[in-house]
This record gives C-alpha cells, sequence and structure tokens, in this order.
C-alpha cells in the first residue's frame, strides 16, 4: 500500500463512483441552506433530504435528475446528538469540523452493489488488508418486528473476499439509522478496520473491539440502506423506492492509508500544527499538555474558518454562539497553554485556505475577510481572558464546585462560554453548578423579554373563546389598509385583550418590520390595536380591551399615516442593503433589522469600522435611487427556484416555503425576498440620512438611519445644535476648524495634568526610596502605595528605581482604582540579588498578586500583578518584610 497525500485519496475516491457514473457533487455549505432544523451540515445526506423526503425524484443538474451522486462533504457536529467538542483534542480521532466522503443512490443500485463496490475499492483499489477488516451489520429488532438482515450477510460473502468469522451482527443502536423521530430509515452495514500491530491483534482478536471505542480498531465507513419511513406512532412502512447513503470518514481513511497512528499525524493536519508550533516556538509530540492545546487550535481553526466563510458570524445567538464558543476555546487553550498572548488565531487562515483551495474555495475566496473577523473576536476576548481567568482561579479555590451564579458572571462579564468553564474545571477536578447557570441565563432572558415589547402567549394551553367556527384566515394589508371581519377567538391577556380576525389588514411584526398599530370597531366599540403577532391560527391582535359583544363583523383599520413611515424606512433598508453591497463587496450579508416609523437598522457582516468616505459614497447611491423614484415591482407567489434564478437576494439561513414574494427597485439594482410593507416608488421616501454606525458583534457592523417624516425633524434638530455651537463659541467662519482647537487646547491640558502626575509620582518615589526599609539580611525595601497610578506607570516607576538603586535593593509599588474595584503592584529587583540570591520579581509577584485575588507575572527584574482586592494592599505592605525573607531562605 503505498503512500498516498489527502488530495490523491479524495480525488480517487470522487472518479472511482464518476466511472460507475455517479455525478461528482460539491460540497454544500457548512450551514444548511433553507433548512432552520440544523444548526450546522453534520452529515453529508442533509443536503439530499429533500430526495429522501420524497420531494425530488433526484439529484437535479442543468435541467438533468441524476439517480446516482457522489461527494465529499464538509461537516460540523458540536451540538445535540452529534457533539463531539468536548471530546476534541483529548483523543486523536474526534473533530468539530470533518470531511464525509460518500456516495448515493436515489431509488437506483441498493444493497449489492454498495457492498461489491465498497470492497472493491477499499481492498482493490486501495490495499488496504482484507484480514484487517470487517463487516457489521443489523441483528434485527423485536419491536420493529424486524427479522435479521440476512440479505447483507450473504451479500458480504457472495461479492467479497472477506473472512465470515469478520462478519458481525450488532444492535439497532449501531446498525440501523433513523433521520429522525420520523421519517426514512433503514439498517447498515459499517466497514471497520484494525490498524493495531499483528503482535496484539494475534492476542485478541480484533472483532472483540469493533464497537467497543477502540481507536485503532475503527469505523471508517457507513452503507445505510434508506427502505423504511419511520410513522409519528412509531411503526415502520416500507419505501416505494429504496435508496443508499454511505459516509467515509475522510480524516480516519487518510490516517489508515497514510500509515499514520492518529488523524493529527496526516498531511491534512502537519500544515496546521506546523504553523501553531511556529507561532509558539514549541514542537508537536514533545510534550501531552502542549500537544493537546496544539490539537485544539488545529481542529477549531478548521470549524471556524468555514463557518464564517460559509456566513456564520461569531455571535450570541443560535449558529453565531457555537462559532463563538469554538474560537474562544481555541484562544484560550493558545493563551493559558502556549503562552500565546496576543491575537495569533487568525494568522492560521492563509494555511487552511492554501490547503483547501482545489477542494473548497469558498475559503479562499474570502480569505481577508475571514481572517479579519477572527481577528477582531480574538481582540475582544483577550481584552476580558486573563481577568476572566485570574476570578475563575480565585472561585475554583479550595472548592469542589463553581456556582451557577459564578459561572454565570464569567459568561456574562468575561464572555466565557459555559463548557469553557466546565473545560477549565475539568482541568482542576472541579464541577460545576450547570443548573443553576442555565437557571441565572434564563432568568436573564425573562428579563430581557420582559423589557421588550408586549408578551404574548401563543400556547394552545391558553383558553381561548371561539366566537366563529372557521379556520379561515387572510391578510389583505398588502392592497387594503381597512377590511371587515369575524373574530374567530379572544382571550385576555394580563390587563389586555387578544382576538384573532379571520381577515386583517394589520401586518404582523415580522422580518425586523414591526407591527402595524390602529382600531377595530364595529360601530359602537373601538379597540386599539397595540401589536399584532403571528401565530398558526393567524394574526394575534393585542387590543386594549376585550370586546363587550365580538360577534358580528368589525372593520380593522390600521394608521395610515404610521404604516406610510414605515415601509419609507422598508424601502430605504433595501436600497442601502444594495449600496452596502456596491461600495464594500459582494461579502456583505445581512444578519439582523429593525424598521419602524421613526428609523431603520440594519446589521450585516464586514470586518471593520466603514470610513466616511464610503458612508457618504453609500449615502449618495440611495438618495440617487430616491431621486430616480424607481417604481416598486412586486411579485407574488413566485417558485422558490425561480426566484433564486433571478438571483434575488435570500436571509441567510431563513426558513422559505415553495412560493415567496420578491421585491425590486430596479432588479439590476435591488431584488429580495420580502414579506414587508414598501412604498410604491422610491420618490415617496424623500431623502435618506445615516445617523449611526457601529459594531453589534464581532464581524457584524450595524448602521442606522432615517427618511421620510423623521429625518425632516433630525435634519431640523441637528441645525438648532449647529446654531447653538456657534452661539457658544462665537460667530465663527469655520466652525470645525474653532472645535479642533477647543479639542487640541484640552489635549494639551490633559498632558500637563499627566505630567504634574508623574512629577508627584517620580516625588513619592524618591520619598519611598529615603524611608527605605533594611531587612535583617542588609536588603533594603522600598514599598508604599502610589495614589492615582496605574499599572504603566508602576513599571514606568519600577525602571527608574532600578536606575537609582543598582544594589541590594527591592522595590514594591501598589495602587488602586477605587472606580473598577481592581488594585496593582509591581515588584522590581536589583541584579545582584537575582545573581547571588536568586530573587526573582516574577516569582515574587505571583504570591503577592494571589494576596491581591489575582495573579500576575513578568521578568526576574520587574513583573506586575492585579487583583480584585484592594483592601488588602495594607496587609500585603505589613507582610512584605516577612514575604521576601521566605523567598530568599
Amino acid at each position: 500500500m503505498s503512500h498516498k497525500s489527502s488530495a490523491q485519496i479524495r480525488q480517487e475516491f470522487l472518479d472511482f463512483f464518476k466511472e460507475k457514473n455517479h455525478l461528482i457533487v460539491p460540497s454544500a455549505p457548512v450551514v444548511p441552506q433553507n433548512d432552520p432544523t440544523l444548526l450546522f451540515t453534520n452529515a453529508g445526506m442533509n443536503q439530499f433530504k429533500p430526495i429522501f423526503l420524497d420531494e425530488q425524484s433526484g439529484y437535479e443538474k442543468e435541467g438533468e435528475t441524476w439517480q446516482r451522486a457522489v461527494d465529499s462533504q464538509r461537516c460540523i457536529r458540536v451540538s445535540g446528538k452529534h457533539n463531539d467538542l468536548e471530546e476534541v483534542g483529548y483523543d486523536t480521532y474526534h473533530h468539530t469540523l470533518f470531511e464525509m466522503l460518500g456516495n448515493w443512490s436515489f431509488g437506483d443500485y441498493f444493497k449489492r452493489e454498495a457492498i461489491r463496490w465498497g470492497w472493491e475499492l477499499l481492498v482493490d483499489e486501495w490495499g488496504l488488508d482484507p484480514d484487517r477488516l470487517y463487516a457489521t451489520v443489523f441483528e434485527g429488532d423485536e419491536d420493529d418486528g424486524l427479522p435479521v438482515d440476512q440479505e447483507s450477510i450473504e451479500l458480504w460473502e457472495e461479492e467479497t473476499s472477506i473472512d465470515p468469522d469478520h462478519i458481525l451482527k450488532f444492535d439497532k443502536k449501531d446498525n440501523f439509522w433513523e433521520m429522525g423521530e420520523t421519517g426514512p430509515c433503514g439498517p447498515c452495514s459499517e466497514v471497520h478496520v484494525d490498524i493495531r500491530p499483528d503482535e496484539e491483534r494475534k492476542e485478541i482478536d480484533g472483532a472483540e473491539l469493533v464497537n467497543m471505542d477502540d481507536p485503532r480498531v475503527m469505523e471508517i465507513w457507513n452503507l445505510v440502506f434508506i427502505q423504511f419511513n419511520r410513522q409519528p406512532d412509531g411503526s415502520l412502512e416500507k419505501l416505494p423506492a429504496q435508496h443508499v447513503d454511505t459516509g467515509m470518514g475522510f480524516e480516519r481513511i487518510c490516517a489508515v492509508l497514510q500509515g499514520k497512528k492518529s488523524n493529527y499525524d496526516t498531511d491534512l493536519f502537519a500544515p496546521l500544527l506546523n504553523k501553531i508550533g511556529e507561532l509558539a516556538d514549541v514542537t508537536y509530540g514533545d510534550k501531552e499538555e502542549i500537544d493537546i492545546a496544539m490539537r485544539v487550535i488545529a481542529d477549531h481553526i478548521r470549524a471556524v474558518s468555514f463557518s464564517i466563510a460559509d456566513g456564520v458570524s461569531p455571535g450570541n445567538e443560535g449558529r453565531g454562539f457555537v462559532v463563538r464558543r469554538i474560537l474562544r476555546r481555541a484562544i484560550r487553550y493558545g493563551w493559558d497553554k502556549l503562552d500565546l498572548k496576543n491575537p495569533f488565531f487568525f494568522k492560521l487562515v492563509p494555511t487552511l485556505a492554501e490547503q483547501f483551495k482545489e477542494v473548497f474555495p469558498v475559503l479562499i475566496n474570502q480569505q481577508d475577510y475571514v481572517q479579519n473577523v477572527i481577528q477582531s473576536e480574538e481582540k475582544s476576548f483577550l481584552n476580558t481572558l486573563g481577568q476572566g481567568i485570574e476570578l475563575f482561579n480565585e472561585m475554583a479555590e479550595g472548592k469542589d464546585e463553581i456556582s451557577g451564579e459564578d459561572a454565570f458572571k464569567l459568561h456574562d462579564t468575561y464572555g466565557f462560554p459555559i463548557d469553557l468553564t466546565q473545560l477549565m474545571a475539568r482541568e482542576r477536578g472541579v464541577e460545576v453548578d450547570v443548573e443553576g447557570f442555565n437557571k441565572r441565563m434564563k432568568e436573564q432572558k425573562e428579563r430581557a423579554r420582559a423589557a421588550g415589547n408586549f408578551n404574548v402567549d401563543q400556547s394552545s394551553s391558553k383558553d381561548w373563546i371561539a366566537v366563529t367556527d372557521t379556520d379561515d384566515f387572510e391578510f389583505v394589508g398588502y392592497d387594503s389598509l381597512s377590511a371587515w371581519g369575524n373574530i374567530k377567538m379572544f382571550r385576555k391577556e394580563d390587563d389586555r385583550g387578544v382576538i384573532i380576525l379571520d381577515r386583517t389588514p394589520f401586518y404582523a411584526e415580522s422580518g425586523g418590520q414591526v407591527a402595524d398599530t390602529g382600531i377595530i370597531s364595529n360601530g359602537d366599540e373601538h379597540l386599539r390595536v397595540l401589536d399584532v403577532q403571528k401565530s398558526p391560527d393567524g394574526y394575534i391582535h393585542v387590543v386594549d380591551k376585550l370586546p363587550e359583544d365580538p360577534g358580528g363583523e368589525w372593520e380593522a383599520m390600521v394608521n395610515g399615516d404610521r404604516r406610510g413611515e414605515i415601509r419609507k424606512h422598508h424601502s430605504a433598508t433595501h436600497l442601502v442593503h444594495a449600496a452596502l453591497k456596491q461600495v464594500l463587496g459582494d461579502h456583505i450579508a445581512q444578519k439582523g433589522s429593525l424598521v419602524d416609523e421613526q428609523h431603520l437598522r440594519f446589521d450585516f457582516s464586514h470586518y471593520e469600522q466603514i470610513t466616511n468616505k464610503e458612508l457618504n459614497q453609500i449615502e449618495g447611491i440611495v438618495n440617487e435611487r430616491i431621486q430616480q423614484n424607481i417604481p416598486k415591482q412586486e411579485d407574488r407567489n413566485v417558485p422558490i427556484d425561480e426566484a433564486k434564478e433571478r438571483g434575488a437576494t435570500m436571509l441567510f439561513g431563513e426558513k422559505y416555503g415553495d412560493k415567496v414574494r420578491v421585491i425590486s427597485f430596479d432588479p439590476d439594482y435591488s431584488m429580495e425576498l420580502c414579506g414587508g410593507t414598501h412604498v410604491d416608488a422610491t420618490g415617496e421616501i424623500g431623502y435618506f440620512r445615516f445617523t449611526g454606525e457601529s459594531s453589534a458583534a464581532a464581524g457584524i457592523r450595524r448602521i442606522e438611519a432615517k427618511v421620510g417624516k423623521s429625518v425632516d425633524e433630525y435634519l431640523r434638530r441637528e441645525n438648532e445644535l449647529v446654531q447653538k455651537i456657534r452661539s457658544e463659541i462665537g460667530q465663527s467662519q469655520d466652525l470645525v476648524r474653532d472645535i479642533h482647537q477647543l479639542i487640541e487646547e484640552r489635549k494639551e491640558l490633559e498632558k500637563e495634568v499627566e505630567e504634574l502626575r508623574k512629577q508627584q509620582s517620580a516625588s513619592k518615589l524618591d520619598g519611598l526610596i529615603q524611608n527605605a526599609r533594611e531587612l535583617n539580611n542588609g536588603i533594603k525595601l522600598v514599598s508604599g502605595e502610589v495614589p492615582h497610578a496605574d499599572m504603566d506607570l508602576l513599571k514606568q516607576l519600577g525602571y527608574e528605581s532600578l536606575d537609582k538603586r543598582k544594589e541590594g535593593t527591592v522595590t514594591v509599588l501598589g495602587a488602586k482604582d477605587s472606580e473598577e474595584e481592581k488594585v496593582y503592584v509591581m515588584a522590581a529587583v536589583t541584579d545582584d540579588l537575582i545573581k547571588e540570591k536568586e530573587l526573582k520579581a516574577g516569582v515574587l509577584v505571583g504570591e503577592l498578586g494571589q494576596m491581591l485575588g489575582g495573579g500576575g507575572g513578568g521578568q526576574p527584574n520587574l513583573a506586575t500583578a492585579g487583583g480584585r482586592k484592594p483592601e488588602k494592599l495594607k496587609e500585603l505592605f505589613d507582610q512584605l518584610p516577612a514575604i521576601i525573607n521566605k523567598h530568599l531562605d
């Protein structure tokens, strides 16, 4: 068996099945398209799900339907049943991102060909030793009324040269695949390989180790035979067509074919491990603790980079939070285990992009963007990581468990995901109260919801009072601001009422657009509509009171003025989205939005602050489009595939139905799938003005703007402000120049104040030197608190002390930051004491930092520490002589 590169192995797999009339299908993104039921693509079959659900007859390409396919799919498993995150790094075969090689039959060939071709590739093409291979089959299940998969056993014996004793039967857990609680399923047959040395194989039969989690007797290929459909009642029905779904772990087969002990020893990981070693000045294989950290980082950069390239930026919710967890886990390993205190993770992206440029070009095509997002996230987390670790150490000291309250504080204040806290606790043999943490998280979310808009319980368990017996519901708000309808049901909700109409013009909050408000009236009663939310039964209208007589017809009337301003802002959002892409690049993707009658807010993927020049350019493009008075083109009930072909912008990760609504303002400029309300022509918007640009999260920028009546008011207030400034500083000919001059004068004054502070501190140091204490061994101790000093100033004073006292002196200075409840300490030791007494500032300050509730370090001659117990500073100075003497003994 000759050595093959990973690229060769992948291509040989694809070519093998291509020769057997399979279409080579590109990998889908790691984020499932149009399937919100999955956080990430976790198996090769995800993109073929519509075929297995009988929604498509096969894989469609350029008008042709294929019944056979082959691919290499990048997958991520970090949540739910398939969660490998905690094992990554500690073993050598689990990964967050991995490649799944697979061949597929959609109602074409079945077990015979799958087994025959599998053996042909493994043994005849790749040269694996048949004596080292094992095949597992389904042993049957009484509850499901399924017999042993005798057909597969016979096919393994007929179609291959496998030793019959190597065909093993296993139960439903190992050898029956199911898509979910319901849906397509069937028995599977796995191929396992025994890579142990011959001596060990003689002592223990490999058959005894199959499915026993031995990394040297491992599954490399799973052949799934989809032939049943699991019903909601748990029963099984035979499918009209039988399918084959196979999955081969690419990293594992590379290790086998390259003769390596682990996946991390293959050429898939070697470039990354070498780069990490270069950055950290370490070598993989020297020390297990270092190796674990290097494996974690090498693995995690793959998952993080491809997630970002496929459209998911680190964030606080859903997929974004998972990416942030993985990224921060890697950063912590680098910081704590490899002494990488500055951003380093982003530097691995070019190595990874180059490695996969041929098979997964999505990364190298967005390399700069991915690097910038990661670097931004690193900088943000590193600002709090050190303090968070110090706090964790304090929390864990002498305890068996980190409380839920403490874990929540680490998460909320220092950005520690709960699994990072669990990991650090695991390293110290400490438990974490996860239940208590989850309780605090739930309380926080409930507080956030309570502070938001009206909270409507949509659960069917609430007691609705039915008025009419109909399932009819119609939204007519695209075409009319009023409509007559009947109340289907109503109920009391706190101090308000909620009703559902069978026909309404009121827009329900969705897609970032706020709900309409207005009146519902039957002539005698008038109900004020405060909010509208979607539900399975129709639109829930939150009203100021319950109807006294809910029967008969009611007229629903939308507040037209408010709706008019909302739709101006919504259409402006489409215009600015297109302008952002035009100016900043095609990587711009919507990450969130809010549209109301006062302003618009738009979050989008971008790695750096937008310059004033770019903002002016974007604003100019939008206003130009407004002035052109472009008519709205609205197409309803467009087939989703047709909308895609047209090039309509889709919200990433959103679930769309078979038919969609397309809104265009010049299809060559702006065309989006959208359910919101819009102006008939862009001229109605009036004028567009940016009011803010900021960071919403790492890799996500936020712009805010106003149009319509609100921009008129904004410009009026802005003009008033300018006039007030003029009156304060005099009738200036050049307002900007004069304000700049005032700012510069203030900076000069601040410099003078800072210089005076340094002089006072230097004077304080001179006084402390003059009053230095002499210890029993003749060493001079210069110590004391320096008012209004920060860490940088303490270090500066430390160097000055070493200049003034070159022999026999230890200097320890401290300072408090009352506002932040922090305390700093600096230790400086002269060279003679380092050489003769082996007294080192870094060691000394480590103990002092612990006394202050923190930690620190540095060089032998100067080191610093910080903590959160400023009240301990006096006690520290009192104990200094004893502490120094202890280090000298």
